[in-house]
């Protein structure tokens, strides 16, 4: 095959020279210069990045002196500096601030990039230089690296033939291109999958606040006086809650499930079963039955049949808890002389209707305590400085890449600064769904590096001189990011590749879920629920409603996440191409096979917009939120039951769990916090699925 042992030098001209990426950031941190950074940038410095790190890669290769671990390991982990640097911009602005531009750049890159970490991977000189080296004679860190990198070129196929590797690569950079294509098509059809609505009486139960930020959104659009239902991420949509007029949420649902499925375009069916099809092609190149069989060998699950197992153990008492709520929801709309079978659309009206019968809890009475500011600085901030000690200062003197992007600087126990940290709340149309945590800067002791860190969300902007108020789910999607924001704050390793969240998908979900249970701690709750008008803490009587609540509907929600995870697995696991069908009737088999069979409870994602694993990096890996949330749930009850929220426990899950990394046994970091395997009895008993 071939190598990369004649790659030339790249030469640095003056316009080069200018661009931001070409050296470290002189910020704090090396926090991105996004006042320096333009779209005309990326380009440049992909091309002298890729061309670099070929060059230190042939300079490996071709060292005549015996591997060792710093001429060889090192010496990798230290490669392509400058396209590193330019990648974490662009993949976050991608993500949050895209654009035509580099949406096309995304496009041309992505098979790129793909073909660059081959070049890697599939170097059988590289390959047998990491081979020689004596890991046994290696320690800590060190070792571990070794061990990281040796894995990750056999599981890439470094052990494949020269005429396999070739096949590989090709699929590789084709992959890349189909998720590329899946991402800019589901952008899109969110997009244009809005719902318009010309006649305000439609938006009956809608806030003033709802209703304006509609008319903003259809003005944006180019629909002046009429009000535009922007699409979230999920299958259901929030508004679907209070929408009054059955029509209006039929309506917005249909809309949300048939986004990427109408026959143009941004029509993503046709990508995704390219994509099934291409990642079962590289798994089998690689000597696997299924591409979820390769995928998991370097996860905590390890094989797709244990991750089934959980999913399924899961499964049963979720639908059968869903199946009673369903039948509550429907004696309630036959009581109110409905005269019809709930549907999806239907299912949260009613069910926040059953949520005030039972626990007599009006969601429309807790927004006004959850204004998004005061969440983050009295809440998220507060629970984090209670329990590890840490500090926040808001910084406005760093260039941000938009006006809503907010910055703190973050302080540890001892006063000495940490890391910096942006947030980006409201959602853009240009901006992808859901939420997240990125580096723009990883943690390192070898680099001198801090954490520069990024929590992404899709809140909905008010308007104009309102205030921003959130829902109790939002409320824990915020200290859920900010979980995986600790993960990353507390990294405490030598090597990038090893630090804070590079860690296999089924733990990296557990230091952000486990953080979730701060929301509803009476402290922190006390400290953060106030009324935005008044200032006034959340009355005891609705603190103990919200915490009555906790556990209603969880057989909808944990149904709608079980299946999702399910339709994935089927995605990956199949083992031939017979078995594959069109999108939506291989969906409808999986659900029906699996016991998903209850209509009124769609997955929380349709294969068509399911991001997660056809844009993003979860495919066969979306159990993995299960998979955390029974460690998540293990631990907790350890931290209850050790005292709760003490600095004590702040200190020792920093030390067990969130400094660690990747740079040991996740399995036994673990076992060595807790004293125990992880037990699913805690979630059960949290879900109300178990007494």
């Amino acid at each position: 095959m071939k190598t990369n042992s004649a790659a030339s030098k790249p030469v640095v001209n003056a316009t080069l020279a200018s661009n931001p990426f070409m050296k470290k950031s002189s910020l704090q941190y090396q926090a991105p210069e996004f006042d320096k950074i333009k779209d005309e940038h990326f380009r440049p410095a992909f091309e002298y990045g890729l061309q670099q790190q070929l060059f230190e890669l042939s300079e490996i290769t071709g060292n005549k002196a015996a591997p060792t671990f710093d001429n060889t390991i090192l010496a990798l982990e230290n490669s392509g500096e400058v396209l590193k640097r330019a990648q974490s911009v662009f993949f976050n602005f991608t993500s949050a601030n895209t654009n035509p531009e580099l949406q096309k750049l995304q496009v041309e890159f992505a098979p790129k990039f793909a073909a660059q970490q081959d070049e890697i991977y599939l170097n059988d000189q590289l390959y047998q230089r990491v081979k020689a080296i004596d890991i046994q004679s290696l320690t800590g860190e060190d070792r571990r690296l070794a061990e990281y990198y040796l894995q990750k070129f056999e599981i890439a196929g470094a052990n494949l033939s020269a005429d396999k590797k070739e096949q590989l690569k090709k699929v590789n950079e084709e992959l890349a291109s189909l998720s590329t294509q899946f991402s800019n098509k589901l952008l899109e059809a969110r997009k244009e999958g809005g719902v318009l609505i010309s006649d305000v009486k439609e938006l009956e139960g809608l806030s003033a606040d709802e209703i304006a930020s509609a008319a903003a959104n259809a003005k944006t659009a180019g629909h002046s006086g009429k009000y535009l239902l922007a699409l979230q991420n999920t299958t259901q949509q929030p508004l679907l809650q209070n929408l009054k007029n059955r029509n209006t949420r039929e309506k917005l649902f249909h809309a949300s499930w048939t986004r990427a499925e109408k026959g143009d375009a941004n029509d993503t069916r046709k990508v995704l079963e390219q994509q099934a099809k291409l990642r079962l092609k590289k798994a089998q190149l690689l000597g696997k039955k299924s591409f979820a069989e390769w995928k998991l060998q370097d996860q905590m699950a390890q094989k797709p049949e244990k991750a089934r197992e959980l999913l399924m153990r899961l499964a049963q008492p979720a639908v059968e808890t869903a199946k009673r709520e369903r039948n509550e929801i429907q004696s309630l709309i036959d009581k109110q002389k409905g005269g019809f079978e709930l549907a999806p659309w239907d299912w949260n009206f009613y069910a926040e209707q059953v949520r005030k019968a039972k626990y007599d809890l009006d969601e429309n009475q807790i927004k006004p305590y959850f204004e998004v500011n005061t969440v983050l600085e009295k809440g998220v901030f507060y629970a984090a400085e209670k329990f590890f000690g840490i500090t926040f200062k808001k910084r406005t003197d760093l260039p941000v890449y938009h006006p809503d992007v907010i910055t703190y600087e973050i302080f540890d126990k001892d006063g000495t600064s940490m890391a910096i940290y942006y947030l980006d709340f409201y959602t853009r149309s240009n901006k992808s769904g859901g939420a997240w945590m990125n580096n723009y800067v990883d943690q390192s002791h070898l680099l001198g590096q801090k954490p520069v860190i990024t929590n992404v969300f899709n809140y909905q902007k008010p308007a104009a001189g309102k205030p921003s108020l959130i829902s109790y789910d939002d409320v824990t999607t915020m200290f859920h990011e900010f979980g995986h924001t600790l993960h990353g704050l507390f990294a405490n390793q030598k090597y990038v590749s090893l630090s804070g969240t590079n860690t296999p998908r089924d733990f990296v979900e557990f230091p952000s879920q486990i953080n979730e249970f701060f929301a509803l701690e009476p402290s922190v709750l006390k400290n953060y629920a106030l009324h935005y008008e008044t200032g006034k803490p959340m009355p005891q009587d609705l603190v103990d409603k919200i915490k009555n609540a906790d556990s209603f509907n969880q057989g909808y929600s944990t149904t709608e996440l079980v299946s999702a995870a399910m339709l994935d697995m089927s995605w990956h696991s199949i083992t031939d191409e017979s078995q594959l069908k069109p999108t939506l009737e291989f969906e409808k088999e999986v659900l029906k096979k699996t016991g998903f069979t209850l209509s009124e409870v769609p997955p929380r994602y349709h294969s068509p917009y399911f991001a997660h694993i056809w844009g993003g990096g979860y495919s066969a890996g979306y159990y993995a939120y299960m998979w955390s949330d029974v460690l998540n749930a293990s631990a907790w009850d350890y931290i209850v039951k050790n005292g709760g929220m003490t600095r004590a426990n702040g200190d020792r899950f920093r030390e067990y769990i969130l400094s660690v990394g990747n740079s040991q046994d996740l399995n036994q970091a673990f076992k060595d916090y807790t004293g125990k395997d992880p037990d699913i009895k805690p979630l059960l008993r949290n879900k109300g699925f178990i007494k």
